[in-house]
């Protein structure tokens, strides 16, 4: 059970005929004129998005591009996990693991592999798709927390042969990095983290020391809460039910993600394209189309939900942490990170938002290199 087998992603052309004639007899919802984005995905926008990813979208480049990569499967626990396996030429240079988030793949990834595993400060790079997401496949078995995850990518690090190694995560990665840390601390040497979620304290005298950016990004993180968490909730709460229309329904899967890159990047930014790149994004969508994971990504937020160990009071992580928050859709407070994790490294960017990997991968790449180098010295 510890074999590790190579994998190439390779689509039978059936499932790409079959997502193209499910693409042209879509039956489209009509829309309330004026709307525009503010009751979710607009009717107009989709079809067009739709049109292109049938007509346009090159998956075969898509899948090539991945291809290019040593790529591998194993089990662990029971459960396949997928993952990139690039080493750096450098001799010396420090195992990461990058863990994306969702909706987030591996492809988020892609435009840093090259970067990362060059220059001064290189990393020897394990990529997994998360156990549930796209090319894992789906979970088979209920009980896959951010902790059991954790667990099952400490398991690969060691079957791989690294005895210490970083680990980087945005997003649900955010959760699964620093319970990595906790998990393997004698192994993990620093944990940097995007997209962080921290939460108020409930000590006066930290409310009282916010600063104004502070504050902002507290009646932002409410604004989230309030406005547009029905996604993680229906996650969270009904995964099998969302199942049933995202499994039927490419155009489903679409809105549903699309949603998100409108969403949580650049205020300033149109449409969800003009701030990550198209074909990235339906790449992306499209894996997850293929793989049918709907289900199992559902219910991680179910296990999220349900995971009482996770949200029990913990001692202070004693790994170093990192953590880069951008200008968009990043709620990180600095005073109740460090409640919860050792905090060595905070950086606060003025572009970029909640998929950096893509957004701002320059920013994204020079922190976790400065971060890491921090822990050398």
């Amino acid at each position: 059970m510890n074999e590790i087998k190579p994998f190439r992603v390779e689509i039978p052309q059936s499932d790409l005929d079959d997502l193209k004639a499910r693409l042209a007899r879509a039956r489209w919802t009509d829309e309330l004129p004026g709307a525009g984005w503010e009751r979710g995905v607009p009717t107009s926008y989709l079809k067009k998005l739709a049109t292109y990813w049938a007509d346009e979208f090159d998956w075969r480049a898509a899948e090539a591009e991945i291809n290019r990569y040593p790529q591998y499967t194993t089990v662990i626990d029971g459960q396949n996990v997928h993952f990139l396996h690039v080493r750096s030429e450098r001799p010396d240079a420090t195992p990461l693991l990058l863990i994306h988030g969702w909706p987030g793949s591996i492809v988020d990834f892609l435009d840093m592999i090259e970067p990362l595993t060059t220059g001064e400060t290189a990393f020897h790079l394990v990529i997994p798709s998360i156990p549930g997401f796209g090319f894992s496949g789906p979970t088979t078995e209920a009980g896959w927390t951010d902790t059991r995850v954790a667990s099952a990518f400490a398991a690969l690090m060691a079957r791989l042969g690294y005895d210490r190694y970083g680990v980087q995560g945005g997003d649900i990665g955010a959760f699964i990095g620093p319970a990595l840390g906790r998990a393997d601390a004698e192994h993990v040497i620093g944990v940097h983290a995007n997209a962080l979620v921290t939460f108020p304290t409930g000590d006066p005298a930290d409310m009282a020391a916010l600063t104004e950016g502070e504050h902002l990004r507290l009646k932002a993180m409410k604004d989230f809460q309030d406005n547009m968490s029905a996604y993680m909730k229906l996650q969270g709460t009904r995964p099998q039910t969302l199942a049933h229309a995202l499994a039927d329904s490419p155009v489903g899967q679409l809105a549903w993600i699309v949603e998100k890159y409108k969403e949580w990047t650049d205020a300033s930014k149109e449409l969800p394209e003009d701030a990550v790149d198209l074909d990235r994004m339906l790449a992306t969508i499209s894996i997850y189309w293929f793989t049918d994971t709907a289900r199992s990504v559902a219910n991680s937020y179910f296990e999220r939900f349900n995971d009482a160990s996770m949200w029990a009071p913990k001692a202070p992580a004693t790994v170093p942490t990192g953590v880069a928050v951008f200008a968009a859709g990043d709620y990180a407070i600095r005073r109740f990170a460090e409640k919860a994790h050792r905090v060595t490294h905070w950086s606060e960017f003025y572009r970029g938002g909640h998929f950096p990997a893509l957004e701002a991968p320059d920013l994204l790449v020079g922190d976790i290199r400065e971060f890491f180098a921090s822990l050398a010295e």
